[in-house]
């Protein structure tokens, strides 16, 4: 048993003083093979305690509906850190913002034009509890009390750059310690938002990365006793489409923990290791412009996306040496990576022929588009289609496209229009009458902070053609989560439009890697059905990490679905990965 409590200046551990030394951890987002290796690493650095939120909306993708498997086995993950004689840090949300598609907030709730997302919503409650009754199974035999892992539990997320409704807060606390959650809470939320996001008589702690003491003072003048603690420990930081690669250096990441360590706080780095948006689980920001966070979950952390530790993590293990107790073993070497390979893609399967999409999805008919959140969907794509009634000039005006919107007539692309550059109107030429449109649009991500939560996708609202409602819709959810369905055929000259292109390479043995596409544009990558994630010529990140556990000895299958063109039809696997340049 580790029963953590809290004292009039800081924690205790089974009547021991005790000082938390945690680190990011998301088992959403590590391969399951590979979570013994990172939590091992995260001992040896000296840590004592691991850190991870619990993703509503891969637990419960369908009202009702929850998985446990796989990479999403909470139980495992949670069994695995106890073996390794780490505490846990657990955050279930039901909001955990990270960078993660939504903040973690399932899609299904958007189906409700008027549910108030974070709020005493009862439909919204309703559906937390629910959920909440799912992951107790598994949380409740897990607690430090009954001899478990878990030794404190966090409130919400950030509540206080949301809201400042205390009564949803302490509903939530009610929904927690009712269903036998008996160790600490505590709230987590940036120096100048803690007086909204504070929950009486539950421990806050504060989020930063730098200006320690002022962060603490802040921190102390809203909690005058109890610990000083970091729980958000900024030692580096995220990257989104169209930006550079954010990179904070060992040196001013370690001055800042000397000074968090010298004060007496306990510290959970954000990140020890990120990880990878896997499939499409990346978030977005939407501050008046719409930026979609990146494939890679890197965040310059200690242990880098690969598992392998970095600078930061030998002078952050040297540091949290002089105030605590750090394993007497070496610094792991990195991982094994796999030799270059060459894979030919001579496989091709159009995504506009009638066999792919009847195997991808089923269409609806509806006078105006659906959004992907009516169709019951998640994650993907969504192909509109429509007639044009006469030949010539024409002017297409979306209300609002969530997220990037590729526009074909007849089979021939015609423009596109990115939300991320305000873009709404389109203008062509129809080359007959009832003209085929077609409007293949990308969920690249919902918004996962701020105000700007109910983040719907697909085409939202109406469609005018010009200045009048185009109506007859098909709109028809490809979430491509199985793609078995695909018929390839042989490549005969240059693929035209969006398609999925396959190749097979052998490996005698396995071994992480990255998957680069030089010359291919923007798409989704998938080795042996596994969704690496998204890709884009766009940058900065230029490759995609493969986890060894992914490959197999013998053959292996690549697919690639390049939503516009590629300049060879190849790609190579390197032992080295492109997070792109950090400045421009």
């Amino acid at each position: 048993m580790a029963v953590l409590d809290i004292t009039g200046d800081g924690f205790s551990l089974d009547g021991q003083p005790f000082r938390i030394v945690s680190g990011g951890l998301h088992y959403f987002r590590v391969h399951p093979a590979q979570w013994s290796d990172r939590l091992r690493k995260a001992r040896l650095m000296g840590l004592n305690t691991i850190d991870t939120y619990i993703p509503w909306n891969l637990h419960e993708r369908r009202p009702g509906t929850f998985d446990f498997g796989g990479i999403l086995d909470l139980a495992a993950f949670l069994d695995a850190a106890a073996a390794e004689g780490l505490h846990v840090l657990l955050r279930p949300g039901p909001y955990i913002c990270g960078e993660w598609e939504g903040g973690g907030l399932p899609s299904w709730l958007l189906a409700d034009p008027d549910l108030a997302l974070r709020s005493t919503d009862p439909a919204f409650l309703q559906a937390v509890e629910a959920y909440l009754d799912a992951i107790m199974p598994i949380v409740l035999p897990r607690l430090g009390t009954r001899g478990g892992p878990v030794i404190a539990v966090q409130v919400e997320n950030e509540y206080g750059a949301y809201g400042s409704d205390t009564a949803y807060m302490e509903r939530l606390y009610e929904a927690l310690t009712s269903r036998g959650i008996d160790v600490p809470f505590f709230t987590s939320d940036q120096p100048n938002d803690l007086a909204d996001g504070a929950l009486p008589g539950v421990l806050a702690t504060a989020n930063f990365g730098g200006k320690v003491t002022a962060s603490l003072a802040a921190l102390r003048a809203q909690q005058p006793t109890g610990p000083l603690m970091c729980a958000e420990f900024w030692n580096g930081w995220f990257d989104y489409w169209g930006g550079t690669h954010a990179q904070r250096s060992a040196e001013d990441a370690g001055a800042a923990l000397e000074e968090m360590l010298q004060a007496g706080a306990s510290v959970n780095f954000y990140m020890f290791h990120g990880g990878t948006n896997f499939g499409f689980t990346n978030g977005a920001n939407d501050k008046g412009t719409y930026r979609a966070t990146v494939t890679s979950y890197d965040y310059d952390s200690p242990l880098d996306e690969a598992g392998d530790p970095t600078e930061k993590y030998r002078r952050f293990r040297s540091i949290i040496g002089k105030y605590e107790t750090v394993p007497d073993e070496e610094v792991p070497e990195p991982g094994e990576k796999l030799a270059p390979v060459s894979v030919a893609l001579t496989g091709r399967a159009a995504l506009f022929s009638e066999a792919s999409l009847a195997s991808l999805g089923v269409a609806q008919n509806s006078e105006t588009p659906l959004t992907m959140e009516l169709l019951g969907q998640d994650f993907g794509f969504v192909l509109y289609e429509t007639r044009l009634p006469a030949a010539g000039p024409a002017t297409l005006t979306f209300d609002e496209i969530g997220d990037r919107a590729q526009v074909f007539v007849d089979g021939q692309p015609v423009g596109v229009l990115e939300r991320e550059r305000h873009e709404h109107v389109l203008s062509f030429l129809v080359p007959r009458a009832d003209a085929q449109l077609r409007v293949l649009v990308e969920n690249q991500g919902r918004v996962n902070y701020g105000q700007k939560l109910a983040d719907r996708k697909g085409l939202i609202g109406a469609v005018h053609l010009d200045g009048a409602p185009l109506t007859g819709w098909t709109s028809r959810p490809l979430p491509l989560d199985d793609l078995t369905g695909l018929a390839y055929a042989e490549l005969d000259g240059p693929a035209v439009g969006p398609g999925f292109h396959r190749g097979t390479f052998d490996l005698d043995r396995c071994a992480d890697t990255y998957l680069h596409l030089p010359g291919w544009t923007k798409g989704v990558a998938w080795i042996n059905g596994f969704n690496l994630g998204r890709y884009w010529s766009r940058g900065p990140q230029g490759s995609l990490y493969v986890p060894g556990p992914v490959l197999r000895a013998g053959t292996n299958e690549l697919v690639v679905l390049e939503l516009h063109g590629a300049r060879a039809a190849a790609a190579e696997l390197r032992p080295v990965p492109d997070l792109g340049p950090t400045e421009l």
